[in-house]
């Protein structure tokens, strides 16, 4: 089935969208969202910051809940940065508590949707009362077995990059592996949580076009994502919105697949014939 165009899209209901992307398949197994614009989305309604990211948080829940419906195996939210720890002090504060109340309130609605929570980052530097929390609701949603959702906490991927490379060095010194058998597999090992697939699709919400230190070594050959949707804006929508257009696009990973032939060619020369690319490049032969 071919992939909606973009005439496509405002005559089908949420219903109908979702089917359409289930028949044609190949929906990403694992999404990861950088949710930004909660600042953004307050301060235009003249209210404090914090009003923003509880906003986010039915962002949220519309996101798991149609993740779940669509079989996408891992959903990573990027909910608190290294950088964060810069923010004003109360509003940090604030954050934490939020936090903490949400894993409180949401603990039934995930149960019921048999989501497995995880997270990633530097959780030791958690408040002690949010690492109680996290710990309680993984542990109380640990049999189950559909959408795993990935809390990117204290995360920061040049962090997560240089831990790795540490654990790996120490392994080394330590005699416990030998420097000529170091190889991705080994460090990834170092990762956070090294068990989950890279992310297929990164999506990026409020107009900005940056990573912000986000999954670097897992996005390699994401296909991004970004849209002007400030975070509590995001409907399910744009989430399907990405998803087909991600459909739409050739994942490569440096092969080539079915290439018309480059310019200057007619078809019959092999790609890589050497005389060919030197005429293409000017060069005697």
């Amino acid at each position: 089935m071919p992939a909606l165009g973009h005439e496509d899209f405002a005559r089908l209901s949420v219903e109908e969208w979702i089917d359409r992307i289930r028949a044609r398949g190949g929906v990403p197994r694992h999404i990861a969202i950088i949710m930004d614009g909660n600042g953004r989305w307050a301060r235009k309604r003249f209210l404090p910051r914090v009003a923003g990211h509880r906003a986010g948080r039915q962002a949220v829940r519309r996101t798991v809940e149609l993740c779940s419906r669509l079989g996408v195996e891992v959903l990573t939210l990027y909910t608190f940065s290294q950088e964060n720890w810069k923010r004003p002090a109360a509003e940090v504060s604030a954050l934490w508590s939020f936090l903490e109340e949400t894993l409180e309130s949401e603990r039934g609605e995930l149960q019921r949707n048999r989501v497995r929570l995880m997270a990633s980052g530097e959780l030791a530097s958690l408040p002690p009362p949010v690492q109680a929390v996290l710990a309680r609701t993984i542990a109380g949603l640990a049999a189950n077995d559909g959408l795993i959702v990935n809390l990117a906490l204290a995360y920061g991927g040049r962090q997560e990059i240089l831990r790795a490379a540490t654990i790996l060095a120490r392994r080394v010194a330590a005699g416990e592996l030998d420097p000529e058998a170091v190889n991705e597999a080994e460090f990834r090992g170092g990762f956070y949580s090294p068990d989950l697939p890279d992310p297929d699709l990164v999506i990026r919400t409020s107009g900005e076009g940056r990573l912000s230190n986000f999954l670097l070594w897992q996005s390699a050959y994401s296909e991004l994502y970004f849209t002007s949707v400030l975070w509590p804006d995001f409907q399910e929508r744009d989430l399907l919105l990405a998803i087909s257009d991600f459909q739409r696009r050739e994942r490569r990973f440096g092969e080539i697949h079915g290439e018309a032939p480059a310019a200057g060619g007619n078809g019959d020369t092999p790609l890589l014939d050497p005389t060919r690319w030197k005429r293409l490049l000017g060069m005697s032969s």
